[in-house]
Parts: structure tokens; C-alpha cells; sequence
């Protein structure tokens, strides 16, 4: 830019040309939306570019053969450090979703489930009390509400409990895996979705649980109560 500005060419010029040169040098790795969504992973396979998105995958490029020749022409990592620090990498992973699916079990299990059913019960309570003072027809339409959360916290709840059985097995399972890489694979693709399931049915009841019932913090309290 320096030497065509000094030949007397006017700025602005000089600046668009380079911007132009390398947005369309980019052209094939940029996007604009959402990079974590499934819209980028379909656009980045039919761009031709790697997506990979299990970590434990991930952790195999060190050992592709560009790899290695890439640390070993530089003096980095020998083949055999590439390996071994692999398989760190394969069973920190795996430690660390062990841990944490196991504090999500006890989170649920011993605060989340124990506030939805006081909840659920004190609705109930509620209910029978409303059938006692007013006709039927009236109690209806009362207790629409009420019928409604009831009903919602015990679908929410059997399926965090049915997703902590689930988990707990998929983990053991995985644990007998033979090696590093083949139990952080399962950990990545029978523990997470799990995990993920459970959080999805946790939020929903965090949503409709009562603050002053509800043990954890909720995420509002967390952002914005100091």
C-alpha cells in the first residue's frame, strides 16, 4: 500500500483494491452467520472445508500425516509425543464430561427435582382446596392453570429422571471402552446428548418452578443480580 500511495496513488484507491483483494481470497472460509449452527456445518461441506465437531475427531489431526510431518520438520513434537499427548488429550476429555455428568445427576437429582415436586405439590394442594369451595364447573376453569404446570413439571421431571438412569448406564458403559480415544468417542456420543437433554428439561422447570422454592441460582440471577 505504502509504495503505490508514494507512486501517487490516491489512498482510498489503494485501500479499496487490497480490502477487494482479500475478501475475495477469504471468500471460501468466511460466513456471516451463525458459526456454531448446522446452517455452517452444511455450508462449510459443501465449501469443501473440514467441520469437525466431536472434539475427541478433532484430537486425530494431530496424528494425520501433515501433522506430524508439519511438527516434525520444525522440531516441535516428535511422532511419538504427538501420540502420547493424544492420549492425554483423549482422557482429559473424557474426565472432564465424567465429572461433569455426574454433578448434573446430583444437581438434578438432590435440588432441581426435590423444588418441582414441593411445587407441584403445593398446586395440588391448591386444587383440592378450590374443589372444596366451588362447584365443578367452576373448578375447571380455576384450576386450568394449575392442571396445566401439574402436568408440565411431571413430564419434565420422569424425563430427567429417565435421562439420568439413561446417562449413568451410557457412562458405564463407556468406561469399559478399550481404549482412550474409543471411551472419549463414547463419552462424546452417548453422555453429552444425554447431558443435553436433561439441562433442556432442567430449564424448562427452572422456568416455571418458584423463585423462593427453587435452590439454584437461576440464570437471570446470575447475570444481573450482584
Amino acid at each position: 500500500m505504502d509504495s503505490r500511495i508514494e507512486k501517487g496513488e490516491a489512498k482510498e484507491r489503494v485501500l479499496f483494491d487490497v480490502i477487494k483483494k482479500y475478501i475475495v481470497a477469504c471468500k471460501a472460509i468466511r460466513f456471516d452467520g451463525n458459526g456454531y449452527s448446522d446452517e455452517w456445518k452444511a455450508e462449510a461441506e459443501k465449501r469443501g472445508l473440514d467441520c469437525e465437531t466431536s472434539v475427541p475427531l478433532v484430537i486425530d489431526r494431530y496424528l494425520s500425516p501433515s501433522s506430524i510431518k508439519m511438527f516434525q520438520l520444525t522440531g516441535v513434537l516428535s511422532e511419538a509425543e504427538l501420540h502420547s499427548r493424544s492420549e492425554v488429550k483423549w482422557e482429559t476429555y473424557t474426565k472432564k464430561l465424567q465429572i461433569e455428568s455426574r454433578v448434573m445427576g446430583d444437581l438434578v437429582v438432590n435440588h432441581v427435582l426435590p423444588a418441582a415436586k414441593r411445587y407441584q405439590t403445593m398446586l395440588l394442594q391448591n386444587v383440592l382446596a378450590v374443589k372444596q369451595v366451588f362447584s365443578a364447573d367452576e373448578t375447571a376453569s380455576l384450576n386450568k392453570m394449575d392442571y396445566s404446570i401439574i402436568r408440565q413439571i411431571e413430564n419434565h421431571s420422569g424425563a430427567i429422571l429417565d435421562g439420568v438412569e439413561a446417562m449413568t448406564e451410557a457412562r458405564h458403559k463407556a468406561n469399559r471402552q478399550p481404549d482412550e480415544r474409543s471411551k472419549a468417542i463414547a463419552y462424546h456420543d452417548t453422555v453429552l446428548p444425554l447431558m443435553a437433554d436433561i439441562r433442556d428439561h432442567a430449564d424448562a422447570l427452572e422456568l416455571i418452578v418458584d423463585d423462593e422454592m427453587w435452590t439454584l441460582p437461576k440464570y437471570r440471577e446470575l447475570l444481573f443480580i450482584h
